[in-house]
């Protein structure tokens, strides 16, 4: 990977999307102009945010740059992961074995069933009266 190169990942989880700018540089993860430290509160969301790297040896060479919205924590953890992952089969496809073996490749499906008429929710439905 070239000095100016930039190589860009989408990632998605539930209703999280996440774009991800991947280039050479010190290690340095920036979500939405905030560094990953003041951005995710949890350490389990940092290392969720770092598995890709620390998997492909990567951790201390490869600057991260997020732009990441909908969802919540968790599910911008994961879409964060899913498009650092993307960007890293892009910038070398001999690294895709082992990501697509740690499951980092595979988009979360699950999202919120939507609501439909006539319930309360997507599957609740009003409480039933004898009288």
């Amino acid at each position: 990977m070239s000095k100016n190169s930039v190589i860009w990942g989408t990632g998605r989880r539930k209703s999280a999307i996440a774009r991800v700018r991947v280039c050479a540089g010190t290690g340095k993860v920036t979500v939405n102009k905030r560094d990953i430290d003041d951005y995710f509160g949890l350490e389990t969301l940092k290392m969720i945010v770092r598995q890709p790297l620390v998997l492909t040896g990567n951790e201390g060479k490869i600057d991260v740059n997020v732009t990441v919205n909908g969802g919540g924590f968790t599910g911008q953890a994961g879409a964060i992961r899913h498009g650092i992952s993307r960007a890293l089969v892009r910038m070398d496809e001999t690294l895709r074995p082992a990501l697509k073996a740690a499951g980092f490749l595979t988009r979360d499906p699950r999202m919120k069933e939507r609501k439909k008429y006539g319930l309360k929710a997507a599957r609740r439905a009003s409480q039933f009266s004898k009288r």
